[in-house]
């Protein structure tokens, strides 16, 4: 690595240090010398020039905070040091050129796909069991205990053998045969059981929210048919389900078992009708093959988590650069977490296709960031104790950095927490920056695929959409080779542009849709939900 420090843009006034500095280091840069003044860790910011108290500080070229106190040319940035702070949002200022990339050579590509009756593809085929209240919770627990044992879906040797072992009295290194090449009953078909909290005794808004999340898996690509478990008393009606799903598919043509348990008898007649019928269309489901698909039937979900001062230089832009390419040939890329977009909003409003799209994105983070303040917190709050210690000081330059993942199309459409996809070219949904409860949000919003950047490492998948983790430096993709799918950190090491690292990504996520990679967090089983109630989440 030739370069120590990087300025992402001409008109910043800090620089990121790409590998640990140390106090009195004397460094070339931009034609001058730099003399560091303080010990720095790899992936935290100097100044490049002397600020004063209250001095603005610029990161790629927005504003990302002000100084508190002095701090020399060389000087580290720290919490101590520096606070949040953020550009205002205007109206449209500007319409933005958009220079498209590239295309051509994927102009014919297509992905293997499920074809759906209205028209959508799915990158995976799934038969989804959930409940509309947590009241149903153990009874969806029970099925799934049920049809996993008999379907062997998950299927884990080393701990089964370790628990083996441990229920026998063994020795760990005693070897218990397995069958490792034991097939499920069906092979096109996988079965997915989510559970929840909600569906009652919370406000009736959260009921509908969680409603309308619930129809959107349904009707993502993703999923072949599903069977729907209901007490009968709760907030979460069936009525209320049913509309929600005809609101965002009035012609719905797959098949969705809904069974009211309070209509139903014993737990035992319940079960045995359920596992009955639910095994008729598992199996119809199951002859649904793969067929060609043009790259404009994926809707992409952008999301970032455990990020650190690397994010946004190489593992985001990369991704904004395939979100472009993907959005280039039609398909629908999907920002999410409006917490992490503070301080970029200008930008953002003004990539807007329309007054009534730049609209309504201000007016929902506006809605969302009064509410945070209501609760005696805000979106300066938000960057975790591990974002702080790998560089990420304030809200708005992790927004920054964040915001990268979006490359630079146009803004087709701005949607508020369980509206769906329907348009091609980059969609903004409003969605907490909490990593599980963005990515629950845009499975639920139609993403048949999403890439996960992460900078310290992020155990976390979703139960219907494939999730490719791609990570920001090579130290975390050698430490964490189970969860990361594809290293960003050769961006950082000069090994790569940001441009090739995109098409990289983009053709392993073509892979990852046509079936030809499963991803490290569905090897690993990692099938997490958890919908977001209306309240303040971060």
């Amino acid at each position: 690595m030739k370069n120590k420090l990087i300025k992402v843009n001409n008109e910043d006034n800090v620089a990121i240090a790409l590998v640990d500095l140390w106090k009195g280091d004397k460094i070339g840069f931009e034609g001058e010398e730099v003399i560091v003044l303080n010990d720095v860790k790899a992936k935290h910011k100097i100044s490049m020039v002397d600020l004063a108290a209250g001095d603005k500080i610029y990161m790629y070229g927005v504003l990302v905070g002000k100084a508190t106190e002095e701090i020399k040319r060389g000087g580290v940035l720290t919490i101590d040091n520096v606070k949040h702070e953020a550009s205002q949002t205007f109206r449209k200022s500007e319409v933005t050129a958009w220079k498209a990339p590239d295309v051509s050579k994927w102009e014919d590509r297509t992905f293997m796909g499920y074809h759906r009756p209205d028209g959508q593809v799915g990158t995976a085929n799934i038969w989804l069991f959930f409940p509309l209240v947590f009241c149903e919770n153990r009874n969806v627990e029970l099925l799934k205990d049920i049809f996993e044992k008999e379907f062997s879906f998950h299927k884990s040797p080393k701990q089964r053998q370790l628990l083996r072992n441990l229920i026998s009295g063994k020795d760990e290194d005693t070897t218990v045969e397995f069958d490792e090449n034991e097939k499920g009953v069906f092979d096109n078909i996988e079965v997915k059981f989510i559970t929840h909290q909600g569906g009652c005794g919370g406000i009736r808004q959260d009921s509908v929210m969680l409603s309308k999340l619930l129809a959107g898996y349904v009707n993502n690509p993703n999923v072949a048919g599903a069977t729907v478990l209901s007490l009968g008393c709760q907030n979460l009606q069936i009525d209320i389900f049913r509309n929600s799903l005809e609101d965002i598919n009035p012609d719905i043509k797959k098949p969705v078992f809904i069974y009211e348990q309070q209509q139903m008898g014993t737990v035992d007649e319940m079960l045995n009708t359920i596992i009955k019928e639910s095994f008729e269309g598992i199996k119809k489901a199951n002859e649904i093959q793969r067929k060609p698909a043009p790259l404009s039937k994926l809707k992409l979900g952008l999301e970032c988590g455990g990020s650190d001062g690397f994010s946004g230089i190489s593992a985001n832009p990369a991704l904004g650069y395939a979100s472009d390419l993907l959005a280039a040939l039609g398909g629908s890329p999907i920002l999410s977490e409006f917490p992490e977009l503070c301080g970029v909003e200008q930008e953002l409003v003004n990539r807007c296709i329309d007054e009534e799209t730049a609209s309504k994105f201000t007016e929902l983070m506006k809605s969302y960031e009064n509410a945070a303040e209501a609760s005696g917190s805000g979106f300066d709050m938000n960057p975790s104790p591990g974002n702080i210690k790998d560089g990420l000081i304030t809200d708005a330059m992790k927004s920054a950095g964040a915001a990268k993942k979006g490359g630079t199309s146009p803004i087709q459409a701005v949607l508020d927490y369980g509206e769906y996809v329907t348009k091609p070219g980059l969609n903004l949904l409003c969605t907490p920056g909490n990593d599980v409860e963005s990515t629950t949000g845009m499975v639920g919003s139609g993403a048949n695929v999403v890439v996960f950047t992460t900078g310290l490492g992020t155990p976390t998948g979703n139960p219907i959409a494939p999730i490719i983790k791609m990570s920001s430096n090579s130290t975390l993709a050698a430490r964490m080779p189970d969860i990361i799918d594809v290293d960003a950190g050769v961006v950082i090491k000069g090994e790569k542009t940001i441009p090739e690292m995109g098409e990289e990504l983009f053709e392993y996520i073509i892979k990852v849709a046509s079936g030809e990679i499963k991803s490290k967090a569905d090897q690993l089983s990692q099938d997490d939900f958890i919908p977001w109630k209306r309240g303040v989440s971060l």
